[in-house]
């Protein structure tokens, strides 16, 4: 068999399975995903408040811990109502698809190595195939359907806006995160996420691929929707985006999934950068002490999901630290910033490929020194870059008054607020009012 078949076929052994491990399994996965969404609403609200010097929830169990509970009660007993409206059948559709979307994403993600249940073998894994990573990618487009139909289907503006921008969030960020993948399909030989954990037996994706990993920290926030990327929910603008007109549980599906969705994005992370469910250097060489392994049996499946929930941190961290991006920015940022990073990454990865197949220099070595050079750069460009922006020759000679550019509201059909640099123009109101204060004074 040749060396390219071999890549392609998963390292995940069922063969032992049963349609009761499957059900097992299938079974544990969405019992794991409510559960951590009910965990994540409680660590995001008691995070958020001891960032922002408040207390968070305090009222509804220990800690405020039953407070998750109590809200999914409020969403079951709340009344639902229906658009006279709206597109009935995708209006209903819309939730169920991003939720079933969201809840098919784990079933590909390994969570440990082979173990034994109830005298079988089987990996801690659902399911496995050559294109798993490419499975993912799929579904996670799909799901991103859901919020645009619901928008779409309640024949409502602010709903409507929400949906366009979900679309092109979609369309923007999907792109650079999948182009950041693309590099470690290159170096892992396969699309199979057990493959993928495999090949980092020795040494993790999270350091010779650091550039790829850059590029899908920043936009799996925009594939999820969070700060500083929630333009589709944005509350000042849109009310509450896709979601203004659901009640109910066809809201508390979208809820579902948004959280479910950062759950996925996190495994995704741990499996394709940090080496899955295997334990770090340190854990290896402290269990060496001892002669135990630490990846074997049903202990990694504890490192996989402390790597998934350091990632869940990190996004309630940024949420609860920087605000909601201008929209110009935000899309300047994923195709001007993220797209060409990704592509320049990707064709050097190929080229290092390449130059590995047909010489003795190690792979890995090239690409820390790539990275090495990346990461300077980087520093070099935080520490002199600066925000001042350039001026004009005339504005260094003395005396120069800089006026600032005529601003028309509606220069582009719609009302549109200043720019920087730009000024509204004088209000008529207040000509009224100082013509009518300059009479008075005259008259007396």
């Amino acid at each position: 068999m040749s060396p390219h078949i071999l890549a392609a076929v998963p390292v995940a052994d069922f063969s032992d399975d049963t349609w009761w491990i499957w059900v097992i399994k299938a079974v544990f996965i969405l019992l794991y995903l409510i559960m951590s969404v009910i965990l994540a609403l409680w660590v995001e609200r008691r995070g958020l408040g001891r960032m922002q010097t408040r207390l968070g929830p305090n009222r509804v169990g220990p800690m405020g811990f039953g407070q998750a509970f109590a809200d999914a009660l409020k969403l079951l007993i709340k009344e639902d109502f229906w658009l006279a409206g709206a597109d009935k059948v995708i209006y209903f559709l819309s939730p169920v698809l991003a939720a079933a979307c969201a809840f098919t994403v784990m079933a590909v993600i390994p969570m440990g190595p082979e173990v034994s249940l109830f005298g079988h073998t089987t990996p801690l894994q659902l399911a496995d195939s050559p294109v798993a990573m490419l499975f993912i990618i799929a579904v996670a487009a799909l799901g991103e359907y859901g919020l645009v139909f619901g928008g779409w289907s309640t024949r409502s503006t602010l709903p409507l806006y929400g949906s366009v921008r979900s679309a092109t969030q979609m369309i923007s960020y999907e792109l650079a995160l999948g182009l950041s993948l693309v590099t470690v399909f290159l170096t892992a030989g396969s699309m199979s996420t057990s493959t993928i954990v495999d090949k980092q037996a020795g040494l993790w994706n999270i350091i010779p691929l650091f550039p790829a990993f850059a590029v899908y920290l920043v936009s799996m926030f925009g594939e999820t929707n969070r700060l500083p990327f929630d333009l589709p929910e944005a509350e000042g603008e849109l009310v509450a985006g896709h979601t203004t007109e659901y009640s109910s549980m066809k809201f508390a599906w979208f809820y579902l999934s948004e959280y479910i969705n950062m759950l996925n994005v996190s495994m995704i992370a741990t499996t394709v950068f940090l080496g899955g469910w295997r334990a770090g250097p340190i854990v290896t060489w402290i269990y060496s002490w001892w002669g135990g392994d630490p990846n074997h049996g049903w202990i990694p499946m504890l490192w996989f999901f402390l790597k998934t929930w350091l990632f869940m941190f990190i996004m309630i961290w940024v949420r609860g630290t920087l605000m909601r991006m201008r929209y110009d920015h935000f899309m300047k940022l994923g195709w001007k910033i993220l797209i060409p990073t990704a592509l320049t990454w990707l064709v050097l990865v190929t080229i290092i490929q390449g130059i590995a197949a047909f010489s003795t220099i190690s792979r890995n070595a090239m690409l820390l020194a790539i990275v090495a050079v990346f990461v300077v750069a980087l520093i070099l460009i935080w520490i002199f870059g600066g925000d001042e922006e350039p001026k004009d020759a005339k504005e260094e000679e003395p005396g120069f008054v800089r006026r600032e550019e005529e601003f028309d509201a509606f220069a582009g059909g719609f009302p549109v607020p200043p720019m920087p640099g730009q000024s509204l123009p004088p209000s008529p109101r207040a000509k009224r009012s100082e013509h009518t204060t300059h009479e008075e004074v005259d008259h007396v």
